[in-house]
């Protein structure tokens, strides 16, 4: 009687355990798995090396500033946490605001369709994702729009790892990924029907030197969105508080900076954009884009649980706890500057470039 009492707890408990961790798992079930965790396009051995270089740049702040010096920062970083969130949130690497009755992924891909919608470009056009990721809001607008959409990241392995995922969705003749840095991309002058960049251009260490490339590469009448990362009219630089929020956002996402929402539009005109609308899609109506991050802090203690475990047996490489530790701190700075008020990862700008330019 004892052998069978043990036998069926221990199943339970083993059943418990899988339901936990598997099956309450990552975001994508069908696509990075915990298992497959891994520093990107860095070796194992040095994942932990890197966490630790990534943090040096913030003690010579000058230099996450210096245009030749933020692709190697940025890169590292997505090295980083590339698998992270992709296992843990999804292809897509951006937040959205939250939908009535709706699941995460639906607002997001909401979110996504109308960045392409303000576009107004037709089944056929070229147009460009600035800073792409792993291609979860590229496969969206093409999928939608039915426009080819070429991406551009800094980081090698999100190149691989979104031409995957366009594989995988039959995507590849319409989506196309370039390994190359936007503030110096690529491509010919006036090559682009419409451009977007969904969270991505706060990487930039100034905006105007990325919109000044945008500009150049998209073709004469042609339209430009822009979902930024901003401080908000509420913020007070001489609040401690305020101060601390906002740090440990930069800190914990690659940010030289962030900056002001009153000058997206400015440093959109100074390049030569026309300005044809700006808002924050954050405020309401819409509903908190942050409450996806506070609903998973009980998912976060047990990937947390499960990644310590596959580092300790050696399927992860050390330094992905680490990792991992950094992304839930940085979570709860951007729930607080949400909460707050003084922080928007969506402050909206649609631009257009001139039909005649002098530029």
């Amino acid at each position: 009687m004892e052998i069978v009492t043990l036998v069926c707890t221990t199943a339970i408990v083993g059943l418990g355990l899988y339901w936990f961790i598997c099956v309450l798992g990552s975001a994508e079930q069908k696509g990075k798995r915990a298992v497959e965790l891994s520093g990107g396009s860095i070796s194992r051995e040095k994942v932990q090396d890197k966490y630790k270089q990534y943090w040096t740049f913030f003690r010579r702040p000058k230099e996450i500033e210096m245009a030749d010096k933020v692709p190697a920062f940025v890169d590292t970083f997505y090295n980083l946490v590339t698998d992270i969130y992709e296992w843990g949130w999804g292809q897509s690497f951006h937040f959205s605001p939250s939908i009535p009755g709706k699941s995460h992924k639906e607002a997001t891909k909401k979110h996504e369709e109308m960045a392409v919608d303000l576009l107004q470009v037709k089944p056929g056009d070229r147009i460009l994702d600035v800073g792409c990721g792993v291609g979860g809001p590229m496969r969206a607008i093409a999928s939608h729009s039915g426009a080819n959409v070429v991406g551009i990241t800094i980081n090698e392995y999100q190149v691989k790892r979104a031409q995957i995922h366009n594989r995988k969705a039959g995507l590849e003749s319409q989506c196309d990924v370039v390994c190359g840095n936007f503030l110096q991309m690529p491509f010919p002058d006036n090559s682009f029907d419409g451009a977007y960049s969904i969270e991505a251009t706060c990487h930039a260490p100034k905006l105007d030197d990325v919109y000044a490339e945008i500009f150049r590469v998209l073709k004469p009448g042609s339209m430009y969105v822009s979902y930024e990362w901003v401080t908000t009219d509420k913020y007070d630089s001489s609040d401690a508080e305020h101060v601390e929020v906002i740090q440990g956002i930069e800190r914990g996402d690659a940010l030289p900076g962030l900056r002001k929402y009153d000058q997206i539009s400015e440093i959109a005109r100074k390049v030569g954009f026309e300005v044809v609308n700006e808002r924050d899609l954050a405020k309401p109506p819409a509903q908190p884009w942050w409450s996806r991050l506070k609903m998973g802090r009980i998912a976060y203690w047990r990937n947390h649980l499960l990644v310590t475990v596959l580092s300790w047996i050696g399927i992860a490489p050390k330094g992905v706890v680490d990792v991992h530790e950094m992304l839930f701190v940085t979570a709860d700075y951007l729930t607080r500057g949400g909460e707050t008020g003084i922080f928007s990862p969506m402050h909206m700008v649609l631009c257009r470039k001139p039909d005649q330019s002098s530029h």
